[in-house]
């Protein structure tokens, strides 16, 4: 037999075809991603978190009564609970296609849970679906019924739209060569030097000169001390600790965002940490701290766009030593609480604003813009009226 007679051959179930037809429309068209689900069969689970639902399951099991069907619902939500709980979301619904049900099984939605019935082209007719995706119904429908060009089509747009999500991922996740981070360390490391022999000769105080405080801000104009005093710092400990936490985070997101979207998100956290610290507090304050906590924003809203892929350390290591630090904040006296709280919320709203590739649509860089402004705005409001 020869190739040409094989594949004019090939026969594709209906509920495949459908099946197909399916999963390409919602991963070319609305941005779905396939996901894997442990101990499943005949099953497709889609995500999508912007989506107005953020699980597709697309399920070609036989459904032969509503026991059986009360019972498949019941799993959806145990797999939706784990899914949401990787990707740390407080409320999650799913949409449930189900291909293969017997007439007399009657439907019904339940709570975050909506179920449909397509075991044909003519299901499409469904005011839900046409409501929610108003182009699934030509589109599905324009796919070639030929056999063989189907499979291709299908696919060849499957695999265009995955690979161009592969080049992001790979673009972002390989290693690169991080040097902003090592400068802005090094720059600290200087100025505590300086400040030490300064100290010891009489000659001059860099903490006087370059350090925070609202006094010298608002009564002498000396605004660059919002920046200069995030490359002071007390003592050995404290230039330690600090320079051990940005090496760690700045070295991550260098690589993750590059050297240009960290520079922005480093000196800006660093101002609107300076800005909350002379609004609250009225004494000397010093340290990269509010910058860094600029950074650990950063990074938390980086990983919950990724959290697919590295969800269960966002929750259980991110997040626990960012509320730690936090809490030592209030704890420990002399610790400046309300720069770490001001570079905490530059450092998501920069984020958002410069943007992560492949995953921030516009109105994301626009929002995070326009809040990072405001509350500019707003401090600058307080300070000076």
């Amino acid at each position: 037999m020869e190739v040409g007679d094989y594949m004019e051959t090939i026969e594709i179930a209906k509920k495949d075809e459908i099946v197909m037809k399916l999963v390409h429309y919602f991963v070319t068209e609305e941005n779905y991603v396939p996901i894997i689900v442990n101990g499943v069969k005949n099953e497709v689970w889609l995500e999508n978190s912007e989506g107005p639902y953020k699980i597709i399951r697309i399920n070609s099991n036989y459904i032969h009564n509503n026991e059986q069907l009360n019972y498949d619902i019941f799993k959806t939500k145990n797999v939706m609970k784990q899914i949401r709980s990787k990707t740390l979301s407080l409320k999650m619904n799913s949409l449930n296609i189900l291909l293969d049900v017997r007439k007399d099984v009657k439907l019904s939605d339940q709570k975050n849970v909506s179920v449909v019935k397509i075991s044909s082209e003519k299901d499409l007719n469904n005011k839900l679906l046409n409501n929610l995706f108003p182009e699934m119904k030509d589109k599905i429908l324009k796919v070639k019924d030929d056999k063989i060009d189907f499979l291709f089509s299908v696919s060849h747009d499957i695999n265009e739209k995955t690979t161009k999500e592969n080049k992001v991922y790979e673009d972002t996740f390989k290693p690169k060569k991080v040097r902003l981070t090592y400068i802005l360390m090094a720059i600290s490391i200087i100025a505590y030097v300086l400040s030490v022999f300064g100290r010891i000769s009489e000659s001059v105080d860099l903490n006087t000169m370059f350090g925070l405080h609202r006094s010298y801000v608002l009564g002498k104009g000396q605004w660059y001390r919002l920046i200069t005093a995030g490359f002071l710092h007390v003592d050995v400990l404290h230039l330690f600790f600090n320079m051990y936490s940005l090496n760690i985070l700045g070295s991550q997101l260098e690589q993750f965002l590059g050297k240009r979207k960290l520079a922005i998100i480093y000196f800006l956290s660093a101002v609107m940490a300076s800005m909350f610290s002379i609004t609250l507090n009225n004494t000397w304050s010093i340290g990269a701290s509010g910058a860094i906590f600029g950074l650990f924003g950063s990074i938390i809203y980086f990983g919950y766009h990724y959290r697919l892929y590295f969800g269960q350390a966002l929750r259980n290591q991110l997040i626990p030593v960012l509320f730690m630090n936090l809490l030592l904040g209030f704890m420990i006296p002399n610790i400046d609480v309300a720069a770490h709280l001001g570079g905490l919320f530059a450092g998501v709203l920069l984020t958002m604003a410069v943007g992560i590739d492949g995953k921030t649509k516009k109105r994301d860089h626009i929002n995070g813009i326009v809040c990072y402004l405001l509350l500019v705005i707003f401090l600058l409001y307080l300070l000076l009226k």
